[in-house]
């Protein structure tokens, strides 16, 4: 049985490992194989599942699945992107999307309800008053918990010092800090995870195999001449030196970054760390991962060592390293966004 871990002060009691719903839906196998993999992780006691109305059709897809679960589920899901044109600030679309969730979810209340990507203004614009933290949606979430809609509150994002921010304002309950925190990446040990502890948030990892960058090895894109033109040496470097590493224990990419994230409660508070499990046997593969415990200390402090090797991001570093599509990102994007050039994304 996966160990259970309670979300901050929303006192919500959560498996270790939730279920990411991104590919639960068109992105993903398709539905009977997205049906298989939710009902193999309910089955080996996952209980946490998160999704959003960005992430394609995510919410309907998992709500036709869970018709047919009974098991007792935490479900969060986010607003953001719906509908489109999405306009942030517009408090009628953000109760509408609220209820849409509901509706296509199946269900009655939303446990955790997110403001996605709270941190990037150019994505989605969501404050009036960003030093205040004020903004149509912060009273939007206090009325929909009035009315026993949404249970708690939280912010899904990926920077750090600005997630800081937003936290400090006491406003949210539930923190999902994704692609800053993993065996390589430690932005989050900055301000992210303390802010936490000293606010008694609960915890969400996402990304912690950095959406498929340490899901498998790439070590023939680190031999490769001449490099992607957006992989620094350092950080070339830092892969090869991670890959040594894991010779060294003998152990797949993905099952040591899993047990790292599930390896330092010191650091992470009670933190449940999803798994972007697309089909029945990735499920399986990450929960026999997460039932090895955590990583021993010799190994967590190679990997300290190897992860201080890149302390800071470079600057031509996409958010997502495109270790599977190596030469097809190229730049961090237009420099003059003010002057309505477009801006880049993956």
């Amino acid at each position: 049985m996966l160990p259970q871990v309670k979300l901050g002060r929303t006192n919500l009691p959560v498996s270790a490992i939730g279920l990411g719903g991104l590919f639960t839906s068109s992105l993903g196998p398709g539905f009977e194989e997205s049906r298989a993999a939710v009902r193999t992780a309910v089955e080996l006691g996952i209980t946490y599942i998160d999704t959003a109305p960005a992430y394609a059709n995510s919410e309907e897809v998992l709500g036709r699945i869970l018709r047919d679960i009974h098991a007792p589920l935490v479900i969060s899901t986010k607003l953001g992107g719906r509908p489109q044109p999405f306009q942030p600030q517009d408090a009628r679309q953000l109760r509408a999307s609220a209820e849409e969730s509901l509706r296509l979810l199946g269900r009655e209340v939303i446990d955790v309800l997110f403001v996605h990507e709270p941190d990037r203004p150019l994505q989605y614009n969501w404050w009036s008053d960003p030093k205040s933290v004020d903004g149509p949606v912060v009273e939007v979430l206090e009325d929909l918990q009035r009315r026993g809609v949404v249970r708690h509150t939280g912010l899904g994002g990926t920077t750090s010092t600005e997630m800081a921010h937003l936290m400090r304002s006491g406003r949210f309950d539930v923190v999902l800090t994704a692609f800053n925190y993993s065996a390589l990446f430690r932005e989050a040990e900055r301000e992210v995870l303390p802010e936490a502890r000293r606010s008694n948030l609960g915890v969400v990892l996402g990304s912690v195999l950095q959406q498929g960058a340490l899901g498998r090895r790439y070590d023939d894109v680190l031999q490769a001449t001449p490099r992607p033109a957006w992989l620094s040496e350092d950080r070339r470097r830092q892969l090869k030196a991670f890959y040594a590493l894991l010779d060294e224990a003998g152990m797949p990419i993905a099952e040591f970054c899993l047990r790292f994230a599930l390896s330092r409660p010191d650091v992470t508070g009670s933190a449940c760390v999803l798994i972007g499990a697309k089909t029945p046997s990735q499920v399986e593969e990450s929960v026999r991962s997460a039932a090895k415990g955590p990583l021993p200390d010799d190994l967590l402090l190679r990997a300290d060592e190897i992860a201080a090797m890149v302390v800071n991001r470079p600057f031509e570093e996409p958010m997502i390293l495109p270790l599977n599509r190596p030469w097809d990102y190229w730049g961090p994007g237009p420099a003059n966004i003010g002057a309505g050039a477009p801006v880049g994304r993956l």
